[in-house]
C-alpha cells in the first residue's frame, strides 16, 4: 500500500512538474489586440507577394498607394480582421486562425502575382468560372518562387509562432457559435453592404474603379478591396439612354461608305465577286520575333509571309490580351464586340454568350453560307462547343473529331499539340468536302505555339537557333525563344501551304490570318525589356500589335492596313472586298475615320500613333458611346437592330 501511495504521489508530482514547465501564456484579452495586428501584417505580406520590392518604396507605395487610398485599405483590413476572428471562433486556437487567415489572403496574392507576370492582369472574381482551364495551363508553365514569397512566408511563420503564446479559448457551444457566427455575418455584411454598393465605395470611400489598369487598381486599393469591388461590374449595366428609338437612330445614321482603302478590290476591282469563301485563321501567339532588335537566327522565320506581302493587305491587329485570352480575341474578330466595354479579363464565351448571338457567322448564314469552326484542342475549353453554336456555326471540328492528327511539342502537353500543318490540312479538307455550290465561312484557331516554351520541345536538327542576342537576355530566355521561333516558322509554313493551294482553285477565296496575342517567353518579359522591343509592362502597346494578313486568290494588290483593332478585322475584310455586313459593322467602318482601336485604355489614331489613358476628342467619345450602345443591344439587350442570329 505504501508503495502504491508513493507511486501515486510520484505521478502527481511528475504531472505537476510537467505543468510547471509549460510555456508562459499571454492574457486572453490579447486576442483582441493580436487579431487586428495579424490582419494588418498578413495584408502587407500579401501585398509584398503581389508587388514585390515596390512595397519598400516610400513614395510609390506608402504614400501614393496606402496613404492616398487609406479608406480602401482600412475596409480591407477590417474585413480580414473579421475573417481572422471567424477562424479563431471556429477553432479556438490562435495559431490555426493565423495560418488559415494567411492562406485565405496569400494564396490569392500568389495567383495575382503569377497572373500579372504571365498575362498582365490580377486575380479577378470571374476567374473562378475559368478554374479548370486555368489549372490546366498553369500545370504547363514553369512557375517560380520569388524572394518576396519567401520573405512573406518567414514573416507569417514568425507571426504564427507568436500566436502560440495566446491561450486556447474554452467555452460552451452557445458561445462557440456566437464567436464564430458573428464575425462571419460581419464579413458577409461588408461584402454586400460595402464592397458591392457603388454609392458606398465611390461616394463615401472614394474608391474609383480602374478597369483599364487592374494591376494599378490592386496596388492602390489592396487586394481585398479591389477583388470584391470588381464584383460590381459582373452585372453589366445598360448604357444611358438605351431604348429602341435611340438604337434605331444610331443605326439609321450609318450607311454605305466609300471604300476606306484606295488599293482594295472594292475600290479598284470589277465587283463581280459577291460571295467568296472566307476563311479566318487565328494563329496562336503569332508575331514575328525577327523584329526584336539585336536578336538573329540561323534561318528566316517568315519567308512565305514576306513572299506574299506584295499581293495582299498587311498590317497589325491590336489585341486586347497578353499571355492568354485566345477566346476573347476571336470573339472580338467574329462579333465586332470590343472587350474595352466589358469587365477586365472576363470571358464572353463563358459568361455572356448563352443563347443566339449576332456575329459575322450568323450574318453569313442569312446570305446562304455554310459555317464551320476548327480548333485543335478539346471542344469544352472556354465553352467553345456552346459558344460557336450560339454564334451561328453549323459545325465545329475539335480535337475529339480529328483522326490521329499530327502533334508536336510534347514537353508540357501530354501527347503534344496539334500542329499548324495539321490545321492547314484540316482547312483544305473542309474546303474540298464542302458543297460546291455553297460558299463557306470558316473560322480556324491554331494551337501549336501555345505557352510554355522550352528548347526540349523540338529536336536540335528541327529547332530554330538564336545566333546572337543583346546582353541582358538570359540563356533560359534564349532557349525558350528558340522553341517559340520554331513555332512561328511553322505558322509561316502553314500560310505558305494555304496560299499556294488556294491559288490553284477556281472558286474565289479570301484568307484572313492574325496572331491572337503575345506571350511571356522564358524569364517573364525579359525578351521585350532587355532588347528595347517592349518593357516590363504587359499592357505596353508594343506587345499588343500582332500581324494581320488578308489575302485572296482574285485580287493581288498590296494594301497597307496600318494597325486596326481585333474587333475591326471583319469590318476591314468586308471593306477591302466590298462584302455586305450588318449595320453594327457599318458603324465600325465609320469609326476607322476617327480611330483605329480603343483597347485597354489605348487609343490608336488613324495615323498609327497611340495614346494611353488620355481623353478622346469629342468626336471620338461620341463614336465610342455609339459603339457601346449597339454592342450592348446585341450582347445583352433586346437586339433592336434586328441583327440576324442563329435563332433566325
Amino acid at each position: 500500500m505504501e508503495t502504491i501511495a508513493k507511486s501515486k504521489v510520484g505521478t502527481r508530482s511528475s504531472a505537476h512538474e510537467r505543468v510547471s514547465v509549460r510555456r508562459p501564456m499571454l492574457p486572453s484579452w490579447c486576442h483582441w489586440l493580436f487579431g487586428p495586428l495579424a490582419a494588418a501584417i498578413i495584408t502587407l505580406c500579401a501585398t509584398w507577394i503581389q508587388i514585390e520590392d515596390q512595397i519598400f518604396q516610400y513614395q510609390f507605395f506608402w504614400v501614393e498607394s496606402l496613404w492616398w487610398h487609406r479608406a480602401a485599405w482600412f475596409v480591407g483590413w477590417v474585413f480580414l480582421t473579421l475573417v481572422y476572428f471567424f477562424f479563431l471562433g471556429l477553432t479556438n486556437r490562435a495559431p490555426v486562425a493565423t495560418v488559415c487567415t494567411s492562406i485565405f489572403l496569400c494564396v490569392p496574392a500568389v495567383i495575382c502575382y503569377y497572373k500579372l507576370q504571365l498575362r498582365g492582369e490580377p486575380f479577378l472574381p470571374w476567374d473562378f468560372a475559368q478554374a479548370s482551364e486555368a489549372f490546366d495551363v498553369a500545370g504547363k508553365v514553369n512557375l517560380w518562387v520569388t524572394k518576396s514569397m519567401c520573405g512573406a512566408a518567414v514573416v507569417l511563420l514568425l507571426l504564427t509562432l507568436i500566436s502560440c503564446f495566446l491561450p486556447r479559448l474554452r467555452f460552451g457551444w452557445v458561445r462557440w457559435i456566437v464567436r464564430s457566427v458573428v464575425p462571419l455575418v460581419g464579413a458577409i455584411a461588408m461584402v454586400f453592404g460595402v464592397f458591392l454598393q457603388q454609392h458606398v465605395t465611390q461616394d463615401i470611400l472614394y474608391i474609383s474603379p480602374d478597369a483599364w489598369m487592374q494591376d494599378r487598381y490592386y496596388r492602390n486599393y489592396s487586394l481585398v478591396t479591389a477583388f470584391f469591388t470588381n464584383m460590381q461590374v459582373m452585372q453589366v449595366d445598360a448604357p444611358e439612354g438605351y431604348n429602341a428609338e435611340h438604337v434605331q437612330q444610331v443605326v439609321n445614321g450609318t450607311g454605305d461608305s466609300e471604300p476606306y482603302f484606295a488599293a482594295s478590290y472594292a475600290a479598284k476591282g470589277d465587283g463581280t465577286v459577291k460571295k467568296p469563301t472566307v476563311i479566318y485563321i487565328q494563329a496562336e501567339a503569332f508575331w514575328d520575333p525577327s523584329e526584336v532588335p539585336g536578336v538573329t537566327y540561323d534561318q528566316e522565320l517568315t519567308p512565305n509571309i514576306q513572299r506574299t506581302k506584295s499581293e495582299m493587305a498587311y498590317g497589325k491587329c491590336y489585341s486586347p490580351r497578353f499571355g492568354g485570352g485566345t477566346c476573347d480575341v476571336e470573339c472580338e474578330a467574329l462579333t465586332g464586340f470590343s472587350m474595352e466595354y466589358l469587365p477586365s479579363s472576363c470571358k464572353p464565351y463563358v459568361e455572356y454568350i448563352h443563347g443566339p448571338t449576332a456575329s459575322i457567322a450568323s450574318f453569313r448564314k442569312t446570305e446562304g453560307y455554310d459555317t464551320l469552326a476548327i480548333h485543335g484542342y478539346y471542344g469544352k475549353y472556354w465553352n467553345r462547343e456552346e459558344a460557336y453554336a450560339d454564334l451561328g456555326f453549323d459545325d465545329f471540328i475539335s480535337l475529339e473529331d480529328m483522326t490521329d492528327p499530327e502533334r508536336k511539342r510534347p514537353c508540357d502537353w501530354e501527347g503534344g499539340l496539334v500542329t499548324e500543318a495539321e490545321t492547314g490540312r484540316q482547312i483544305i479538307s473542309a474546303f474540298e468536302n464542302k458543297d460546291a455550290d455553297t460558299p463557306l465561312f470558316m473560322h480556324a484557331v491554331t494551337i501549336q505555339n501555345h505557352l510554355a516554351y522550352t528548347p526540349e520541345n523540338y529536336p536540335d536538327s528541327e529547332r530554330v537557333h538564336v545566333t546572337s542576342a543583346p546582353e541582358g537576355v538570359t540563356d533560359y530566355t534564349i532557349g525558350c525563344l528558340e522553341d517559340f521561333a520554331t513555332g512561328v516558322r511553322e505558322t509561316d509554313a502553314m500560310w505558305g501551304m494555304l496560299t499556294d493551294y488556294f491559288d490553284t482553285v477556281d472558286e474565289p477565296v479570301i484568307l484572313v490570318m492574325w496572331g491572337d496575342h503575345y506571350n511571356p517567353i522564358g524569364n517573364g518579359m525579359n525578351i521585350y525589356s532587355a532588347t528595347g522591343y517592349g518593357s516590363e509592362d504587359a499592357n505596353d502597346p508594343r506587345v499588343h500589335q500582332t500581324p494581320l494578313l488578308i489575302w485572296s486568290n482574285y485580287w493581288k494588290e498590296p494594301v497597307d492596313l496600318g494597325t486596326v483593332a481585333a474587333y475591326q478585322i471583319t469590318t476591314v475584310t468586308d471593306d477591302l472586298y466590298g462584302l455586305d455586313q450588318p449595320a453594327y459593322f457599318d458603324l465600325l467602318r465609320e469609326e476607322l475615320d476617327l480611330y483605329r482601336a480603343r483597347t485597354l485604355g489605348t487609343t490608336v489614331e488613324p495615323d498609327g500613333t497611340y495614346t494611353r489613358d488620355a481623353e478622346m476628342t469629342p468626336e471620338q467619345q461620341e463614336m465610342y458611346e455609339k459603339q457601346w450602345l449597339l454592342q450592348y443591344d446585341l450582347l445583352f439587350g433586346k437586339n433592336y437592330q434586328d441583327a440576324p442570329t442563329v435563332a433566325d
